[in-house]
């Protein structure tokens, strides 16, 4: 998947889903995924990875599949490339932020 990330003209402007855009919080854009949806969002050239979620609608640029925050961009060290591949995992619909983090709690203690 190619994603790009917001320009900071969008910090503030209301989404799609009707929440503001804040470029540190971890979310994204996609044409077809339902709101609130997590995803997370791997880096492959350095493996670093991120959770975001879904609050707006796009990219419209041909070739994206995706929109991420400033912060998110940030977090995988794409702010130089501004568009990359990224390998992403769509979570179930029904997961929330608290099942994920408490995954990751438990594999890093065995």
């Amino acid at each position: 998947m190619v994603t790009s990330y917001y320009g900071g003209r969008f910090h503030g402007r209301k989404t799609a889903s009707g929440e503001r855009y804040d470029r540190n919080a971890m979310t994204c854009a996609h044409k077809s995924l339902p709101f609130n949806t997590l995803l997370k969002v791997t880096n492959p050239r350095n493996g670093k990875s991120v959770i975001v979620r879904v609050t707006d609608r796009g990219p419209f640029t041909r070739g994206r599949q995706l929109d991420i925050s400033y912060a998110a961009a940030r977090e995988l060290d794409l702010i130089a490339a501004g568009v990359a591949p990224v390998e992403v995992l769509i979570y179930p619909q029904e997961t929330q932020l608290s099942d994920i983090q408490t995954i990751q709690e438990q594999v890093t203690l065995n």
